[in-house]
């Protein structure tokens, strides 16, 4: 059984104390052409809800399971408040959607099957990932945790979404364990990246600065209220990488500003007994975007090319679009399907919306790495003090 998540802990909003981000930026910086339709009829006409089966819970959004009445397939429900805190939310709710459509042809982002508005609220009704975030294996015991060619196929699969989102001009600006779910648990499924609430597009000619992520992923120009490019989200693929491989977190500090001097500093060991057993390609691949200049990051396309990364001899990567299994396994898939369900808790979350705690499960906490910290991402205009 997975074991509970304590509860993360709230980032306090304040006044950005370097100077507002221009609200005109920031719309530029959203997408606001849609061509999904939005359904205004009674969203339970079509779907049912599943009793007990609430996969995320933040202060502006809710995620539930659901079940598509005529075809009896499973999605995941994202219900939006569209004002929050008394400002009108409907441009970043579009945003969203925008960009999950502009994702389509990616297999590694998690699809938009249809929209629906109420009076206060916007239902995005999305694929539903089984396999639950990978957050979960990357806080295991070392033994119950992914082996270093999971982690090479995951990290594959995930910087081939980020490099398509890259060809786009979109960032995602809160890559991280919680944010990457996996089609199926048992055996260790298929990439899907999911929340796209802090996506931003950047442009040429134009500067997007912000403040905004999560504490432990962002890299330091975020910190800095410096330019935004795709760089800061290879950053933030450094850190994915050093938890993943080794389930430590390798810039958490005792609070969030010794995090963020941490960041600030590049104060990361490469000699912690984590990575002991690591070889040196691993390493240098981590190497290659941990470096506080963004313009010497490596980009997507330049990690799918890294040696730690290219198929060895002998070695088979999974085809991005290739079934995960043979259709002679589907009848025993299905018969582990239930107890699945009883440990599967997905994210598909937007901005503040994080997952809820999950009570009825037992604590295990030998199976949570002391290092971690479970910190909600801060939206923009926030102040950062050091």
């Amino acid at each position: 059984m997975m074991p509970e998540l304590p509860q993360r802990n709230e980032i306090r909003s304040r006044p950005l104390c370097r100077g507002r981000t221009d609200s005109n930026q920031n719309r530029s910086a959203l997408l606001s052409e849609i061509k999904t339709p939005i359904k205004t009829e009674p969203f339970s006409d079509q779907y049912s809800l599943i009793p007990g089966k609430e996969l995320g819970r933040g202060k502006f959004a809710v995620v539930k399971k659901c079940v598509e009445r005529r075809t009896g397939k499973e999605f995941a429900a994202k219900f939006l408040r569209k004002r929050r805190k008394g400002q009108d939310c409907r441009l970043e709710i579009i945003h969203e959607m925008a960009v999950l459509e502009l994702a389509t042809a990616s297999p590694r982002v998690v699809s938009l099957h249809q929209v629906y508005e109420t009076a206060s609220e916007m239902i995005l009704v999305l694929e539903y990932a089984a396999g639950g975030e990978i957050f979960q294996q990357c806080v295991a015991e070392r033994d119950e945790a992914f082996k270093e060619g999971d982690v090479k196929r995951l990290m594959r699969q995930i910087l081939e979404g980020v490099a398509f989102l890259h060809g786009h001009s979109v960032v995602h600006l809160d890559l991280k364990p919680q944010n990457i779910l996996l089609t199926s648990a048992a055996p260790v499924g298929d990439v899907k990246i999911v929340d796209f609430g802090l996506s931003r597009v950047v442009s040429g000619g134009r500067e997007l600065r912000e403040i905004m992520g999560t504490p432990e992923y962002v890299a330091p120009e975020i910190l800095n209220y410096e330019p935004i490019s795709t760089a800061t989200d290879m950053w933030s693929i450094g850190v994915l990488a050093y938890v993943m491989l080794t389930g430590a977190s390798p810039f958490l500090g005792d609070d969030k500003q010794e995090t963020f001097l941490n960041i600030s500093q590049i104060n990361v060991s490469y000699a912690e007994e984590e990575l002991d057993g690591l070889g040196e390609p691993p390493i240098n691949f981590i190497k290659s975007l941990l470096l506080k200049d963004p313009r010497a990051r490596a980009t997507a396309q330049d990690c799918l090319n890294h040696p730690w990364l290219l198929p060895q001899d002998g070695e088979v990567l999974r085809n991005p679009r290739q079934p995960l299994q043979e259709e002679e396994e589907e009848e025993e898939d299905e018969e582990g399907l239930e107890t699945e369900e009883l440990i599967v808790v997905a994210s598909y979350t937007l901005g503040p919306c994080r997952q809820s705690d999950q009570q009825g499960l037992a604590v295990d906490q030998k199976a949570v790495s002391k290092r971690f910290k479970f910190e909600a991402s801060f939206g923009p205009l926030q102040e950062i003090i050091f």
